[in-house]
């Protein structure tokens, strides 16, 4: 099963940054208007390091009418060739996932949630052979125990975490680098949290952004200016690829949500 199973990460599907990207949805870290021109530049130098590790990237136009359509990881989550189309949660953003449906309806089965239920790929993060579900104000219930019903047919578990009201999704303050690791950031998530997880480096509180990794292996691509992040990474024998991603994290938005793999 690739992309996210094996962390092979072969493509990414992207969208452009939207010429409406000052319009974006912000509530977290936003400290000055979002610049369209500083984030396209900031989207090319994301796909560039994604090229670098090996990925081939798939790039949608921007989507008319929809300012955070570049975030294209919460409209879909893949299992086992299946692609598990979302229902956003933020009313703005309902649509988005419509033409990445489309896009890949030739190429794979494609899964529609039931409606009621929400769901964002935001608040999905694979870890071993389990699926780690943030329950947030994007993701319902309904629609983190869909994702669970087709989980358990691939043969494959689920664990339901509670995102704290103090950031936006799980994503956000956590990921899985590599088999048993997890990098969470301090003050957001608790042990009791992740009990299950055989190690877990704890990214200072100030650092929190750069909980959200992408790894290829033993090289993760982490944010850039988060430098006791980086140390810690290195220390756990990582090799570091940093991408500038202020101009996203005023829309809320970090690494992966700009890319969702696909195989």
């Amino acid at each position: 099963m690739p992309g996210t199973f094996d962390r092979s990460r072969g493509r990414a599907l992207t969208r452009e940054v939207s010429p409406l990207f000052s319009e974006a949805v912000a509530k977290f870290f936003s400290t000055k208007p979002p610049n369209y021109a500083a984030a396209l530049g900031a989207q090319e130098a994301y796909f560039a390091a994604l090229r670098a590790h090996g990925t081939d990237v798939l790039t949608l136009p921007a989507l008319d009418g929809y300012p955070d359509c570049s975030f294209t990881e919460d409209t879909l989550v893949m299992i086992d060739g299946k692609a598990i189309v979302t229902n956003l949660g933020h009313p703005s953003r309902r649509g988005e996932q419509d033409s990445v449906a489309e896009f890949l309806r030739d190429e794979f089965e494609i899964v529609r949630m039931p409606e009621g239920s929400t769901l964002e790929g935001g608040d999905v993060v694979f870890f071993d052979e389990c699926f780690l579900v943030g329950l947030s104000n994007r993701t319902n219930r309904e629609g983190a125990e869909f994702l669970a019903e087709h989980a358990e047919s691939a043969g494959l578990g689920t664990r339901f975490i509670e995102v704290p009201e103090t950031t936006l999704h799980l994503t956000t303050v956590c990921s899985s680098p590599r088999p048993g690791l997890i990098i969470a950031a301090e003050g957001q998530l608790t042990a009791d949290d992740l009990s299950f997880a055989e190690e877990v480096i704890w990214v200072p509180h100030e650092e929190g952004y750069a909980a959200n990794t992408i790894a290829y292996g033993d090289r993760v691509i982490i944010s850039e200016g988060y430098p006791k992040t980086r140390r810690l990474l290195m220390e756990a024998g990582f090799s570091i690829t940093t991408v500038e991603m202020s101009e996203f994290r005023e829309v809320d938005a970090s690494l992966t949500c700009l890319s969702v793999f696909i195989g």
